[in-house]
């Protein structure tokens, strides 16, 4: 089921209102009680839903552009060094720093010449080593020998990326343990005196070195912006912006073997063990079957999770009239974990996501960020959208309503930070925000009393007029679950109405005025029970069980 998402910036329900310019604009009682992680200038906050800042990080250099927290408290950051390389393009970095919780610099790395330079993500492997994102330059007379098509060559070289694995040493050194590039699974149809020659269309898990997306072939002609691995499969997530595709490598190769198109628990080696978005760029397709415009931040969801195992995109729409960004929530299709289905001469599944979310009530590009950004699911539910070109970060709830709202308040190249008075910077470009639970291990013995919001003369109106009367609600007790017939909501508070959604927040049932919901008509699986007394409503989690 596909439900286009009606974006309610307002709802009746728990809602309570402010009239803040930035920071917390609004903020309801089914917010996800967490904390919000967020780099800015040469700050990395954490925030409540208040907006007020229970910690931070400060850096010699601005993003570049991807943070972590870790489990232990540690920090986990990709800085900008500037003026160190002629690899320049939008979210280069250059330089990955480890601090720890009271803000030391336990380790910092430099990837960063004329030759190669670290750029948009990097990620935190469970072994404590780390994922790095490059770009390696490839000269001419080596692009041309790869099979590139002479004419799309007009900076004289094109950039590789180079995906490697690195093992801290010491407090600026690495061992590189693994490591994938691109380069080495190229195909061309142009030139069968050159290396790679083949049919573009019999060989979808290859990288069709001369097909542009439109392009002009610059030298970042890929223009990857994301890593992002998934330890149950051991596979890593890669998004090409400028492609249009979500891609995904096996990692358990040696390196040797992800130099080739054999090896690994998949038998692939490095080749493509999947490829969405587009499928043109492997002559599956044209123009009208393309689904992402510039994504950002694929990934898969978590196990516990709503659509655990299904993976979750940023469709920023770049590059499509009218402008409008997307959240999608894909299931590709596999006949093992991890094996991925593939029809000869076809595109990869599915042949459409299973859930977009998309402002569609007035102007479709009020949301609409062309560039970074990212969407999250949270544990109860909520889903936490970064509209990272404006710097707005808002939650939405099962039946999708905006839940929290907040905007950042300062300047990422200056590092002013506005007040109350103001209006939001428009510089407050955020690449990413992630919400960590409060149980996540990294805050465990540590001090996170809220501190004063980031922004000037914060007005806290829309945190302190919440209900304590959520309080009381959220200790509800709802029994039995699973059940196939009725159940009971045992509360102390006075029940007004309880709706009923599907995970894709389809409303199946609605009852008033009652404490116990009989479930009995539906179909065995996950429901999301709204629970609504006075002004306050909660969402809990159900399972019908088979009658």
């Amino acid at each position: 089921m596909i439900r286009r998402l009606f974006l309610i910036s307002l709802f009746v329900s728990a809602t309570i209102f402010g009239q803040n310019t930035v920071g917390t604009i609004s903020v309801t009682n089914e917010a996800y009680d967490g904390f919000t992680l967020f780099s800015i200038h040469t700050k990395s906050y954490l925030i409540d839903n208040c907006g007020q800042v229970v910690h931070e990080w400060t850096s010699a250099f601005t993003p570049g552009n991807a943070v972590y927290l870790l489990p232990n408290g540690n920090l986990l950051r990709a800085g900008k060094r500037d003026g160190q390389s002629q690899i320049n393009f939008g979210g280069t970095g250059g330089i990955i720093e480890l601090f720890d919780w009271d803000g030391n610099l336990l380790w910092q790395y430099e990837y960063n010449t004329d030759q190669y330079r670290q750029h948009h993500d990097v990620y935190p492997m469970p072994n404590g080593n780390v994922l790095i994102l490059a770009a390696t330059v490839m000269s001419q007379s080596e692009a041309i020998q790869a099979g590139r098509d002479t004419s799309l060559l007009p900076d004289n070289e094109v950039y590789n990326e180079r995906i490697f694995e690195v093992e801290p040493v010491g407090s600026n050194q690495v061992n590189v343990v693994w490591e994938w590039n691109a380069k080495d699974h190229l195909i061309q149809d142009f030139d069968n005196t050159k290396d790679n020659y083949g049919v573009v269309a019999d060989h979808p898990e290859k990288l069709d070195f001369n097909f542009l997306n439109g392009g002009t072939g610059g030298a970042n002609w890929l223009h990857v912006n994301s890593i992002q691995y998934d330890e149950t499969l051991d596979q890593i997530v890669i998004s090409s912006r400028n492609l249009s595709e979500v891609w995904i490598i096996d990692h358990s190769t040696t390196t040797a073997e992800a130099a080739t198109g054999s090896g690994g628990i998949y038998g692939k080696g490095g080749d493509f063990l999947y490829r969405w978005g587009n499928p043109q760029s492997y002559d599956q397709g044209v123009e009208a079957d393309r689904q992402l415009f510039g994504q950002h931040y694929p990934h898969y969801i978590e196990n516990g999770l709503v659509d655990a195992g299904k993976m979750m995109i940023f469709n920023n729409g770049n590059g499509r009239m009218p402008l409008f960004s997307e959240v999608f929530i894909i299931d590709p299709p596999t006949s093992a974990p991890g094996v991925y289905s593939y029809t000869t001469n076809t595109a990869y599944g599915p042949a459409a996501p299973d859930y977009i979310y998309a402002d569609m009530t007035n102007d479709p590009s009020d949301f609409y960020s062309g560039i970074v950004s990212g969407a999250q699911r949270l544990p109860n539910g909520n889903i936490l959208i970064c509209e990272g070109r404006e710097g707005h970060f808002f939650e939405i709830n099962a039946s999708e309503e905006v839940v929290w709202d907040y905007i950042n308040p300062v300047d990422n190249n200056s590092g002013i930070t506005a007040n109350q008075t103001q209006s939001a910077s428009p510089s407050n470009i955020v690449f990413r925000a992630l919400k960590y639970s409060k149980s996540y291990a990294a805050f465990s013995g540590k001090d996170v009393s809220p501190g004063q919001p980031i922004e000037g003369n914060p007005d806290l109106t829309p945190c302190n007029a919440l209900s304590t009367d959520q309080h009381v609600l959220n200790t509800a007790r709802v029994y039995p679950n699973p059940s196939d017939d009725v159940v009971t909501i045992e509360t102390t508070q006075n029940i007004q109405k309880v709706e009923i959604y599907t995970l894709l927040g389809e409303n199946v049932l609605t009852f008033k005025n009652s404490k116990q919901v009989d479930v009995s008509s539906l179909k065995h699986g996950i429901y999301l029970l709204k629970i609504f007394s006075d002004e306050v409503a909660v969402m809990k989690k159900i399972i019908v069980s088979p009658n």
